[in-house]
This record gives C-alpha cells, sequence and structure tokens, in this order.
C-alpha cells in the first residue's frame, strides 16, 4: 500500500517531477465532469482524477436527475444520456404506519423533449457525461486517490495522489471530492460540524418486469413515477422515496444521521417497514432485490455551505454542500453540474486574464440557479426536519382525512373546524406552533 494511500492532514510541496497541468480536477462525479468539460473546449490542459476504475464506479446513486442545465453544455442530450424512465407522475405522500394520503400530480408534458426529470443510475450516468469532457479533450486519470493538496506559499498550486511520483501541479484546483470533502477541509474552507446537516441515503433495488413496473403504476413507455414520502420513519428525521427504472424498482430512505444513531435503528429495518406499508406493498411485491447500496447527503443547504474560493482552488456540487432538500424540491445533480460548470468557465476566463483572483465564480452562482435557489430556500431544512412537520403534521392530516370522509350516521358530521381541532389536540400541536410553522413556510417559500 502506497504511503499515500488515505488522506493526508496536511499540506505538502510538490515535487520535482510532478505532472503540470492548466487545471486539475477532482472527482470524476457530474460537477467534475462539467468543470473540465467547459475547460477542454477551452483549449486548457485539464486532468480529471477519479479515484474509481471508472466514472461512477464509485457512485450508487439512483435517482431522479433535473437535466435542464445540461442544455447548456449538450445540446439535445436528451438523445444520448443513459436516462431509465422520464418522469410524468409525481407523488408526495404523508405516512403513519397504517395510513397514508397522496398528492398525485402528472403532465404529458414532462414525457416529451424537452423534458423535466428522469430516472437514472449514476454509474451509468457520470461515465457518460465524463466521456464527453474526455472527447473535449481532457485527460482522464482513474483508480488514482488523491491524498492532499500541494501549496506555495500559501497558494494551493496541485495535488498530491497515491500513486508513485503522481504530484499534479496545476494553475488551479477543482475540489469535486463529494459530500465531506477532505480537500475544502484541508484548506480550512469548510465549517465544523458538518455531520449534523448530513444525511443517510439508503436504498434498495428491486428487479421488476418492466410490463409489472407500468401496470402497477399506471405508466407506458418510458414514463416514469417518483414518489416522495414523509413519515414512516419510526420518528427518526428524513423522509423515503420509490422510483420507477425501467426493470427495476428504487425503495429506500433518507435519514438525519444524528438521529439515526441514537434512535440505534439500522436503515434497512425501515426499508422493510417501507416495503411493508399497506400504500408501498403493493408497488413492490415480488421484486427481486438486486442491489443494496448507502450514500451521505450534504442537506444543510444555504447556511452551512463552506467558503467556495480560496486561493488556487474552487469547491463544488456535494463537496459544497449544495444539496437542495426543500420538500417540494429535493435537488442535487443538476446543482452539482451548474456549480461545475461555472467553476470551469471562472478557471478558463482566470486563465485567459493570467489573473489569481477566482471570485467570479462566486458571482456566477450568485447570478444563477444554483445560489439563488439555496439563498431563497435556506431555512426550509430546518423546518422540514422539525419533528412537527416529520411526525405530528403527518398523523394529524391523515386522521383528519380518515374522519372528513368517514360516515358517522347516526351522529352528524361534525365539521372541518372541530376535527381540526381535535386533531391538533389529539397530536400535542398547539396553534402558536402552526402559525410559527406558517410563518417559516412561507418565509423560506413564498
Amino acid at each position: 500500500m502506497s504511503e499515500h494511500a488515505g488522506p493526508a492532514t496536511k499540506t505538502a510541496q510538490p515535487t520535482a517531477n510532478a505532472t503540470t497541468f492548466d487545471v486539475v480536477v477532482v472527482g470524476a462525479g457530474p460537477a467534475g465532469s462539467a468543470a473540465a468539460l467547459e475547460l477542454a473546449r477551452q483549449g486548457h490542459h485539464v486532468a480529471l482524477v477519479e479515484r474509481g476504475a471508472f466514472p461512477g464506479a464509485k457512485n450508487v446513486y439512483g435517482g431522479v436527475i433535473y437535466g435542464r442545465i445540461l442544455d447548456e453544455l449538450i445540446p439535445n442530450w436528451w438523445e444520448e444520456a443513459p436516462v431509465e424512465r422520464w418522469v410524468t407522475r409525481r407523488q408526495t405522500m404523508l405516512m403513519t404506519p397504517t395510513q397514508s394520503l397522496t398528492l398525485d400530480f402528472r403532465t404529458e408534458n414532462w414525457g416529451k423533449p424537452p423534458y423535466n426529470g428522469a430516472t437514472a443510475h449514476r454509474a451509468k450516468f457520470d461515465a457518460w457525461l465524463a466521456s464527453k469532457a474526455e472527447e473535449a479533450g481532457a485527460e482522464l486519470i482513474t483508480s488514482t486517490v488523491v491524498t492532499g493538496l500541494l501549496t506555495e506559499n500559501g497558494r494551493v498550486v496541485g495535488v498530491r495522489t497515491d500513486r508513485p511520483d503522481g504530484d499534479l501541479k496545476a494553475r488551479i484546483v477543482i475540489a469535486c471530492d463529494g459530500v465531506n470533502s477532505f480537500l475544502a477541509k484541508q484548506a480550512g474552507m469548510y465549517p465544523d460540524g458538518q455531520v449534523h446537516h448530513t444525511t443517510l441515503g439508503v436504498k434498495e433495488t428491486l428487479a421488476l418486469p418492466r410490463e409489472t413496473i407500468e401496470e402497477r403504476f399506471g405508466v407506458s413507455g418510458t414514463d416514469g413515477v417518483d414518489i416522495e414520502l414523509v413519515g414512516g420513519t419510526r420518528g427518526i428525521a428524513g423522509g423515503g422515496f420509490l422510483y420507477t427504472n425501467l426493470d427495476s424498482v428504487s425503495v429506500g430512505v433518507v435519514l438525519s444521521l444524528t438521529e439515526l444513531g441514537k434512535a440505534k435503528v439500522r436503515p434497512e429495518e425501515l426499508i422493510a417497514d417501507l416495503k411493508r406499508h399497506p400504500a408501498i406493498a403493493p408497488l413492490v411485491k415480488g421484486g427481486e432485490l438486486i442491489e443494496y447500496a448507502a450514500h451521505l447527503i450534504p442537506e444543510g443547504g444555504y447556511k452551512t455551505m463552506p467558503k467556495l474560493t480560496g486561493d488556487g482552488i474552487l469547491i463544488t456540487g456535494d463537496a459544497a454542500a449544495m444539496c437542495l432538500a426543500a420538500g417540494i424540491w429535493l435537488e442535487g445533480v443538476n446543482f452539482a453540474i451548474g456549480s461545475g460548470m461555472y467553476a470551469g468557465r471562472a478557471a478558463a476566463n482566470a486563465l485567459a486574464k493570467n489573473t489569481t483572483d477566482l471570485s467570479e465564480y462566486e458571482r456566477m452562482l450568485h447570478e444563477s440557479f444554483v445560489l439563488a435557489d439555496h439563498r431563497k430556500l435556506k431555512g426550509a431544512p430546518e423546518l422540514l426536519l422539525g419533528d412537527r412537520v416529520q411526525n405530528k403534521y403527518p398523523a394529524m392530516i391523515c386522521d383528519l382525512v380518515e374522519n372528513l370522509f368517514q360516515v358517522t350516521n347516526p351522529e352528524p358530521k361534525p365539521g372541518l373546524r372541530k376535527l381540526f381541532r381535535r386533531g391538533a389536540k389529539q397530536h400535542g400541536i398547539r396553534l402558536r406552533d402552526l402559525v410559527k410553522d406558517a410563518v417559516a413556510g412561507f418565509r423560506a417559500y413564498g
């Protein structure tokens, strides 16, 4: 094993025989590939470094990708991108152990160009996007772990790898090394306590015949369904999901890392709960488990982002906590692609001007959806992960709807006001808490 096989705690000086690039991009996920693609297209010598045997090899994500930002990078990308199904039906389901209430929306508009969202396997998607960077001239270096930053006079001038004589020098380093980025931490750009803003996503992929999926979920062709679940996690802050692929479904949970540890419950127990739930069981019945996977997700949002620019370094994607977990919107890959694209553009402009000033990156982010959306919704994560939204409101709303539709003859119908008050009292929800959450919701989403 190389002496540099793990992340270094201190920066190092470059060796004399280091390979030199204009830019080194660390991580060939969506952010890294987008950055490398932008730079290579502008004629710069760029290294795209990936620890896996191929881009996507280490990524177990299988969910919904929103590809509108790709319009700027790859025109008509939908004609070749390796997607599973185009999401034409979106559901949000409130759950208790025995109840469910679903908001179900579907539209034909999302099933034709330019599309809205698609289910995809990142192992395939990441490899495809990285191939575009390679075609443009980026040098893909795989099976290589970046173990630390190289610095000269306090400025980042490259990276050290676990390969013998593996130093890579560059005028700019773009860190796309994922959640809890050790490069950002090593550069002193990350705040402390990130574990409290990190969730654990765990999923099972269940094989089902394509015709069975289309019959059960009410779709055909390449149309697909995205179901987001609130409740059903035994009081642990988080939620669940169920997505349709071509011939499989992905079912799983996203859970607060700290609360999961306190609860002493294994994530697979919660997935088993979901698969037994009366609203989910008929949809996944007979599915054969073909994959079990887990990954960390930075859900703290705008308030927990690191410093995005340093002396010779830019931070993007999950490394910059750019995952939007705002209930109505659950997005990450599009923010990774966007931030990577703008990092690539800012780096290219700095190289062209022969300047060390990288502040244009943050300006681009603030002027685009990347930070505009995060800034607008900065209060959403705290509200959504609170006990009332996670547990009390789903139970109260499900009880309210059940009692509303329940025929009480010979007693007269109680009326909505009485049902609401009774439900709020039963679930320990005070009027002032309702008002407080309504104000917080209006500030976050208004």
